[in-house]
């Protein structure tokens, strides 16, 4: 089968990648091309394996060559993120809004032309849920809670789940949009996300670099690692449409965390030196883009698909620092547990 990454040389689109290779196969079919787009290439050793074709530049500038090309799968993960797009408004449209759509075309296209219809993932997020005066947020926000997104990125995301629906109710893709909770820990530098410092308050005390918190310690946001959001990708790729349940998004498993637990946690694994290194100063930019963003989040369904979150942020951290030990890098990566 031929697969399609959008986003495929980020840290999640690579993740992915690589997980899709070692198993060799996705739905029972082995894979035998796997196209990755970005706007940077991916990792070397993606671009190593034979299976592996980069394409390099904005998905908006690939979309019109993707009409003559039929694929089996589709992981669409290309975006915008969310500091980025309060911040360049035309931005978010265009990576977001205009590029999903002119991808959905392109296949649209090929499919009307004689082609089958791909099997589409889209990832959404937990940013599709905000508070709104005639629509209260709730604790924990659930499958079927009214999305009121108080972001452009959310805004983005939850129009383009109803593109996905309605792209798959005329039969030019198979789709399914996954809502994903924050992944924590990504590693490398801080990107233009809000939510960066989810990963910024763990990330750079391991490698002994001190790090900000702009948001109060009480706040409680939905988490995920790396590897569960990853398997959660796939398997609402492999799910029969009966499991998925219809068309509309499903939450991916979140693990329901305060930062002072987080914190607390990052003392657990990595001592009380090392949880020393975080300093609370409030960013009212941030903390006013977290103020709107659900404390909590409930997965019915994506449970019925048998994925589950971590029971503790310290399982977080742990397998964060097992990625980080089986690095090249890990000496820098993992300073701060030395020092």
């Amino acid at each position: 089968m031929k697969l399609l990454i959008t986003g495929g040389g980020g840290f999640l689109g690579a993740r992915l990648a690589r997980t899709l290779l070692a198993r060799g196969s996705l739905a029972g079919r082995p894979i035998t091309r796997m196209v990755l787009t970005d706007i940077a290439p991916p990792p070397a050793d993606l671009l190593a394996d034979h299976r592996v074709e980069a394409r390099t530049g904005a998905l908006l500038s690939q979309t019109d060559a993707l009409r003559d090309e039929p694929f089996d799968g589709v992981f669409h993960l290309a975006s915008a993120v969310s500091g980025e797009c309060e911040a360049d408004f035309d931005l978010g449209l265009r990576s977001n809004l205009d590029s999903t759509r002119a991808l959905l075309d392109a296949i649209r296209a090929n499919v009307n032309a004689g082609g089958k219809a791909p099997r589409v993932v889209f990832s959404s997020s937990v940013a599709v849920f905000g508070p709104d005066p005639a629509v209260p947020l709730p604790a924990l926000v659930a499958d079927d809670t009214l999305p009121a997104p108080q972001t452009s990125y959310g805004t983005h995301k939850l129009i383009c789940e109803h593109l996905v629906a309605d792209y798959t109710r005329k039969g030019y893709i198979d789709g399914r949009a996954a809502r994903l909770m924050t992944v924590t820990v990504r590693p490398g530098t801080p990107n233009g996300a809000a939510s960066s410092f989810f990963s910024g308050i763990i990330r750079e005390p391991l490698a002994g670099i001190e790090a900000i918190c702009p948001v109060d310690a009480s706040v409680s946001h939905p988490v995920s690692s790396p590897t569960r959001t990853v398997d959660g990708l796939i398997a609402v790729y492999e799910a029969s449409r009966e499991a998925f349940c219809g068309r509309t998004a499903l939450n991916l498993p979140a693990l329901n965390v305060r930062v002072a637990d987080m914190l607390d946690a990052l003392a657990e694994v990595a001592g009380s030196a090392v949880r020393a290194r975080v300093r609370f100063e409030r960013d009212e930019r941030i903390a006013g883009i977290v103020a709107n963003w659900p404390g909590g989040a409930s997965a019915t369904r994506a449970s019925k698909l048998g994925l589950k979150p971590h029971t503790n942020f310290a399982e977080i951290i742990r397998q964060y620092i097992d990625d980080c030990a089986a690095a090249p890098n890990a000496a820098q990566t993992l300073k701060g547990l030395s020092q």
